[in-house]
């Protein structure tokens, strides 16, 4: 793919413009998507590699700026570089007015990481890049091999591929809304001891993808929904007596390019809210996975989704929001999370199946995904039949985390458990 000219600066995307006002060194917003190789990566093809990326991907090279009233993109000359990886994992990136890229490449033995700041990019247009990164440098592996093996960016614009598509698909007028919505009521918080330097704890397990979704098929629900009820079954061994009076509520962030024509590598997503209340003891896991199927069924709907979205475009068109100055914007940003946290448990987000070329097999090995978390929180993708299910955590205990790998190993399922500590 030739690359194309782009426009010197950009507006920051609807889901965008949260971030740069929210991160803290606890909750940087940074996101990894890592790929793990069947051989050590040799540093020097990953640079080659990735210099062909960028120059299919220029987004990538944008850095973020403040205006009087926004952030926005600007494009600069950087060139990002591949490194071995030495900080600790979603370590910050963006960290105020410093002049930098907002993404990192790195590697370590056999596995490519690449590492964003939400602002830049969401996990579909982040497996974008990755995906074209890698399939630059295995054929750069297979000197001439696969020259014409279809990358990720064939076929896509520059233009396509950095378009604003919540501009594109939503113009702020709200529809009717989905009483299936969960009300803004306090959500049970979970607690814990977290790491004197903001370090955050990363538990993953690595298990056969059909074995999973052959128990989720008997129990009738899809995958995310199982996985969720899984996790959500999990936080409740863990609840006291008195945290059951509130309800556990899941974020499920939504890809959008399921529903909306676009091939962004920006942010174009919305989310959902699963609600769920233990009344008792002496529920099963069986009540808790047709609890959880069911509030999926009536929350994902495309109405929901075009309501929510066009909601927000409502708020980023309104006349005297855009005339408040950013300081302003930003204090308000704060307030707003800091008043949405109180109404969420956790979030679980399923980036689903990644597909490379066939030929690219032996190559790979698994792919996952992780994300910074001021909380404990799920992520989960699959790559052929290996699914790899993480949970990160800013807080020392894993009694959550041991629950839940500990259900999915009662059902026979083999589970390659790794950790970042």
């Amino acid at each position: 793919m030739k690359a194309q000219k782009y426009v010197e600066w950009s507006r920051l995307d609807n889901a965008s413009k949260i971030f740069p006002a929210t991160w803290t060194l606890k909750d940087p917003k940074v996101f990894r998507i890592a790929c793990e190789l069947t051989e050590a990566v040799k540093p020097e093809l990953l640079q080659k590699a990735l210099d062909q990326t960028i120059d299919d991907i220029p987004v990538y090279k944008s850095v973020l700026r403040r205006g009087m009233f926004w952030y926005y993109m600007e494009k600069s000359d950087m060139r990002p570089e591949a490194h071995m990886e030495s900080n600790t994992v979603c370590a910050p990136i963006y960290v105020g007015l410093r002049y930098n890229l907002l993404f990192r490449v790195s590697f370590f033995k056999n596995r490519i990481n690449l590492e964003v700041f939400h602002a830049l990019s969401d996990g579909a247009g982040a497996l974008r890049f990755l995906q074209t990164l890698v399939h630059y440098y295995i054929i750069l592996i297979g000197k001439g091999k696969f020259e014409n093996t279809a990358a990720a960016t064939d076929n896509a614009s520059v233009s396509g591929l950095m378009d604003d598509s919540f501009g594109k698909h939503f113009i702020g007028q709200c529809g009717k809304r989905n009483r299936a919505d969960v009300k803004d009521a306090k959500a049970y918080q979970i607690r814990g001891v977290r790491f004197d330097d903001n370090r955050m704890q990363l538990i993953e397990g690595s298990m056969s993808a059909k074995k999973v979704l052959d128990e989720a098929h008997k129990n009738d629900v899809t995958l995310t929904a199982y996985l969720a009820s899984l996790f959500v079954y999990a936080i409740g061994k863990e609840m006291r007596a008195r945290g059951r009076k509130y309800p556990v509520v899941l974020t499920v962030p939504v890809n959008l390019r399921q529903y909306y024509e676009s091939v962004t590598v920006r942010n174009f997503f919305g989310f959902i809210n699963i609600s769920y209340r233990f009344d008792s003891d002496t529920e099963d896991l069986t009540t808790v996975i047709q609890g959880i199927s069911e509030r999926f069924k009536k929350a994902l709907t495309v109405e929901q989704l075009d309501y929510q979205s066009n909601k927000y475009m409502s708020i980023e068109r309104n006349l005297f929001a855009r005339i408040v100055p950013l300081p302003i914007k930003d204090l308000v940003a704060r307030l707003v999370v800091s008043k949405s946290v109180r109404h969420t448990t956790s979030i679980i987000s399923n980036i689903g199946k990644i597909t490379m070329p066939l030929e690219f097999a032996p190559y790979i090995r698994q792919f996952s995904v992780c994300t910074s978390a001021p909380r404990p929180q799920m992520t989960l993708c699959s790559y052929g039949d290996r699914l790899v299910v993480s949970i990160s955590s800013p807080y020392r205990e894993t009694d959550i985390q041991r629950n839940f790998f500990r259900v999915l190993s009662d059902y026979g399922i083999d589970i390659e458990i790794s950790s970042s500590f």
